[in-house]
């Protein structure tokens, strides 16, 4: 559970129940892909029972589980079907089929060949942190983490949600702990990362398990290459790969996490306690060593609500931290995504956008 992480913050305005959470996604459950269809997504029950809730808390933090299903079609069966259809109306015809034809040609033999593909199912722990304001996705593809957060917002009426953003980047950051030989407090820097040049050659070096507190890795960063990925372990508890878009690669929970514990003692209860117990307070940490928390998009639009409402907004993380602002990063999903005002009308599932 949680093996990757992109993190996103909760606007403060946003206050729901988890029982409007359960409701908003039984309007979006995960069926099979039908004979034609070839991709179908969907809310399944985190627990893995077949009728259980589609947004189960445990110890207060919210589990959902996002499903997605598509058929593999391979292009040179594709292509060796619309060939032999080609082929068989310039046969009977005496003509090749045109490039409009072709393209219909094409449709007809995916449509032929659909109810005969194979299927693949991915899945996505997406967990809500409703005390801390995160919303965390188990992925390490910012396009699968826009497209889970936008069927998100469009069904949870009022959310809104920023990429979390740091003021100091996390690659400047990489940079000087590797430099200077001193990573943040409570971290310790493994033996493994990657140097990209910024420069038109983008030369790339990669360290694995290699000591990186050697003077080759300063010369390479005093050439321009600059890190990309680092792994770090957080306390001797939690080891990762951090990246140059603050993402959370090969999330590891060490032993020390688990002593205490039964060899009996899993399942899905403690499985979501013991990663969701270590993160929160990772997350934290993490955020303290790039410099504090920048403003973002929700932090915004959180004090233009709380000016309209007469109060006086709290002061924000990065009016108190003393870094200099590093550049934001690129989202996707074009950086602030807000929900709708009211629960969007049901559809039919012939009509669903997905």
């Amino acid at each position: 559970m949680f093996k990757n992480m992109i993190v996103y913050r909760i606007a403060p305005q946003w206050q729901v129940e988890l029982t409007q959470v359960e409701e908003a996604l039984a309007k979006a459950p995960f069926m099979e892909c039908g004979a034609t269809q070839e991709k179908s997504l969907g809310w399944v029950p985190p627990r893995g029972d077949q009728h259980g809730p589609l947004a189960e808390s445990v110890g207060g933090q919210w589990i959902l589980r996002f499903m997605v299903e598509s058929k593999v079609l391979p292009g040179s069966v594709l292509a060796r079907r619309v060939k032999e259809k080609a082929e068989r109306i310039e046969k009977e015809t005496g003509r090749k089929p045109g490039k409009k034809e072709s393209k219909e040609l094409k449709d007809e033999a995916k449509l032929d060949l659909l109810p005969m593909a194979f299927t693949k199912q991915g899945s996505m722990w997406v967990w809500i942190d409703t005390a801390s304001r995160l919303l965390v996705l188990d992925t390490s593809s910012q396009g699968r983490a826009d497209e889970v957060v936008t069927l998100l917002v469009e069904a949870l009426p009022g959310l809104s949600v920023s990429l979390l953003n740091t003021q100091t980047s996390p690659q400047a950051a990489m940079a000087h702990w590797l430099k200077e030989q001193e990573p943040p407090v409570g971290f310790t820097v493994d033996r493994e990362c990657e140097l990209k040049s910024a420069n038109e050659e983008k030369a790339v070096v990669r360290y694995a398990r290699h000591p990186l507190d050697i003077e080759e890795v300063q010369a390479h960063i005093d050439a321009g290459k600059l890190p990309t990925k680092l792994a770090l372990t957080w306390d001797d508890r939690v080891s990762f790969m951090l990246t140059e878009g603050l993402q959370i690669k090969k999330v590891s929970f060490l032993d020390t996490v688990f002593e205490g514990t039964k060899a009996d003692d899993g399942g899905f209860d403690t499985d979501v306690a013991i990663a969701t117990g270590e993160l929160v307070k990772l997350i934290p940490d993490l955020i303290e060593a790039l410099g504090g928390e920048a403003e973002s998009g929700v932090a915004s639009a959180a004090a233009a609500v709380a000016l309209e409402g007469g109060s006086t907004p709290a002061p924000s993380v990065a009016s108190r931290a003393a870094t200099t602002s590093a550049p934001a990063r690129k989202s996707g999903a074009g950086g602030v995504v807000t929900g709708p005002a009211q629960v969007p009308v049901d559809t039919d599932p012939d009509s669903a956008p997905f």
